[in-house]
């Protein structure tokens, strides 16, 4: 049985700093790509960074330069580093695997929820 389990979510003040968790278990995450994305209230799910199977990394433009995307391989685990946060950043937080093989396989994480204070 796959699982992802995001922690580390919590409540913060604006310019604090967070570091989210996913742990994997059931997958070899070498051959996944590995995501967090974030819901708002009332707004659609965007994709916040993107480790790809090989290392490369990708971020939305409202989180470059203050997020960092990381994996662990060896641990079946990614991060995302959060720094100069800001209310706009509240959200709930989910990771996401998707296969970099086929046969395609998406998996999805419970969430963490992450409130920013002005």
């Amino acid at each position: 049985q796959v699982q992802l389990v995001e922690s580390g979510g919590g409540l913060v003040q604006a310019g604090g700093s967070l570091r989210l968790s996913c742990a994997a278990s059931g997958l070899i995450i070498n051959n996944f790509n590995m995501a967090w994305y974030r819901q708002a209230p009332g707004k659609e799910r965007e994709l916040v960074a993107r480790t790809e199977f090989l290392g490369r990394t990708t971020y939305a433009d409202s989180v470059t330069g203050r997020f960092t995307i990381s994996r662990d391989n060896a641990n079946s685990a990614i991060y995302l580093q959060m720094n100069s946060l800001k209310p706009e950043d509240t959200a709930v937080y989910y990771c996401n695997g998707d296969s970099a093989f086929r046969p395609v396989r998406t998996y999805w994480g419970q969430g963490t929820q992450v409130t920013v204070s002005s």
